[in-house]
């Protein structure tokens, strides 16, 4: 497979699972008090502009968006509503969303080790302005726990 259009199909399948997630977290914390709503809606902003970014330039491979799993997008849902109903405290949403991210951030990581000499430089750049923002959301999230 073309390592260009393997790293940008990553970064809009990582985009596109964030979006859902965090989708489903604000709809369960709506009727909720917590501080942490209006960061978790910033981050989805923020996800929503890389996801369109990466079709942009996946739009370049005249390729098919392939999209995540309805099984993991129904898992992620299901965790998602499990994590809210056990502890739904704004330290409790930002250790979960922690988590998750620094699973993404890790892969990005080794997909930009990985394809740094092969891939073209737009896409890296790319890359490490995907890898950053989730470097920098983790980094604001901490303030939550």
């Amino acid at each position: 497979m073309d390592e260009n259009l393997e790293l940008l199909e990553y970064i809009y399948k990582d985009c596109d699972m964030s979006c859902i997630t965090l989708e489903k977290l604000l709809q369960e914390l709506n009727n909720k008090d917590n501080k942490i709503k209006k960061k978790v809606e910033e981050i989805l902003k923020d996800y929503e502009k890389f996801l369109k970014e990466a079709k942009i330039h996946l739009k370049e491979y005249n390729v098919g968006l392939e999209e995540n799993s309805m099984m993991a997008k129904m898992g992620a849902k299901m965790g998602i509503a499990k994590e809210v109903k056990s502890d739904n405290s704004d330290a409790a949403m930002a250790d979960m969303l922690i988590k998750g991210i620094t699973m993404g951030t890790i892969d990005m990581e080794k997909k930009i080790t990985n394809y740094k000499e092969v891939v073209n430089k737009k896409y890296l750049d790319f890359a490490k302005k995907f890898l950053k923002f989730q470097q920098d959301t983790i980094e604001q999230l901490k303030g939550y726990l």
